[in-house]
């Protein structure tokens, strides 16, 4: 390891965790990615590894059966995860939000009924709140659960982009209800939908059509989610209140935005290795290219850029973990972790030159797969109009 994106005031604890799933990512993970990546082949072996590790339990409490650790370590193992092969983060990652969703603000009987199964990876999760009309408008959404006069809901309408759509087997679902508010923000519920994993008719009124074809971030499946006349108990209602369900979605998000930032901070300094080490093997004009000043002033540049988002990554998590409210902090975080990741990749991508083209070349799949920073829980844009409101709140005249 160099002395970039190192994180000051660990515990022993978290270190031997982070060693653990480095050691991972460089023996189980970055030797194959390449293979699995271009095959689009679900990482079977690499998730039941990381099963192993506990990573799917990392922040559940031990009463639940899983380490009980902070956002901060959960971040920092993404961050090496990403770095080995960000689709596998994304595993985590939508699992991860559920969990944290259930944690929060699940009833005891919740807790109990998933948490523990969930740690072990028995039960996978996927969460959701886009629809194919709509992307961040989120007050947009037209799924709608009905009240039935026997206590249960029946739920109708599409959902897009669920991330772990085919393996999951416990979605968390964003819907309308009839609450009778004046705002469509408390007219919203979130639903905990048990399902098979797998595609086509996953449960009663519940089908996956199937994989959606992307550029990147592949491996990974990515499904709509088709709902006709489900019928759900209210037991199922995540914290047993309707109408709570864009603020359960939206603290799920904010997490959510700490590890897209993670993440980008991963493919950032696998593209800076990579880079770096392309720059002192390739010779040009008598000497390595290296010692170009065009490229040295890129790679300082690289890891200038790597070093920041890093320390914004971490400070997000560690906001967090106080129980402060940091939705500037995290869109801030996953804003510019997004856009320098892109821009380092990149930088990387010009070094390798003609070889960076090529798919024999570890930076032509990060190339791809660093676009879906841009968008993932949210495009800058949406980052942007967070964070300028804030500011116009805190500085009012």
């Amino acid at each position: 390891m160099g002395r970039l994106a190192q994180t000051d005031d660990l515990t022993d604890v978290q270190e031997e965790i982070l060693k653990a799933v480095r050691i991972f990512t460089d023996e189980q993970i970055i030797p194959v990615a390449q293979e699995l990546e271009h095959a689009d082949e679900y990482p079977t072996d690499i998730i039941e590894g990381l099963k192993e590790l506990g990573v799917f339990g990392l922040m559940i409490p031990e009463e639940y059966g899983g380490l009980g650790e902070s956002l901060l370590t959960y971040a920092l193992c993404v961050e090496e995860i990403a770095r080995g092969w960000m689709s596998v983060s994304g595993v985590i990652n939508t699992h991860f939000i559920v969990a944290y969703m259930i944690m929060q603000h699940g009833t005891e009987e919740q807790k109990q009924k998933y948490l523990p199964r969930m740690a072990t990876g028995e039960i996978r999760g996927a969460f959701s709140m886009s629809e194919p009309g709509l992307g961040s408008d989120v007050a947009a959404i037209s799924t709608k659960a009905t009240k039935l006069d026997d206590g249960n809901y029946s739920i109708t309408g599409q959902k897009m982009w669920l991330t772990n759509g085919g393996s999951a087997n416990l979605v968390a679902v964003l819907v309308k209800t009839d609450e009778g508010a004046d705002t469509p923000y408390r007219n919203m519920t979130t639903f905990l939908i048990e399902k098979e994993s797998g595609v086509g008719e996953t449960a009663q009124g519940v089908t996956v059509p199937g994989k959606i074809d992307k550029m990147g971030y592949k491996g990974i499946d990515t499904t709509e989610l088709v709902l006709d006349g489900h019928i759900i108990s209210a037991d199922q209602v995540l914290g047993g209140e309707p109408g709570q369900g864009f603020f359960h979605m939206m603290d799920g998000v904010e997490v959510g935005r700490v590890n897209v930032a993670a993440r980008a901070c991963g493919l950032a300094i696998r593209a800076f290795e990579l880079g770096v080490n392309y720059a002192q093997q390739r010779k040009t004009f008598g000497k390595q290219i290296a010692d170009h000043q065009a490229v040295l002033f890129r790679l300082a540049e690289m890891a200038t850029k790597v070093e920041t988002i890093h320390t914004m990554m971490v400070r997000a998590a560690r906001l967090k973990d106080t129980g402060r409210r940091m939705d500037v902090e995290a869109g801030m975080a996953k804003m510019l972790a997004s856009e320098y990741a892109n821009e380092v990749v990149e930088d990387s991508f010009r070094i390798h030159g003609g070889y960076g083209y090529s798919k024999e070349y570890e930076i032509e799949r990060i190339m791809r797969e660093v676009k879906f920073m841009l968008i993932g829980e949210g495009t800058s844009d949406i980052q942007k109009m967070i964070i300028g409101r804030a500011m116009l709140k805190d500085y009012k005249i």
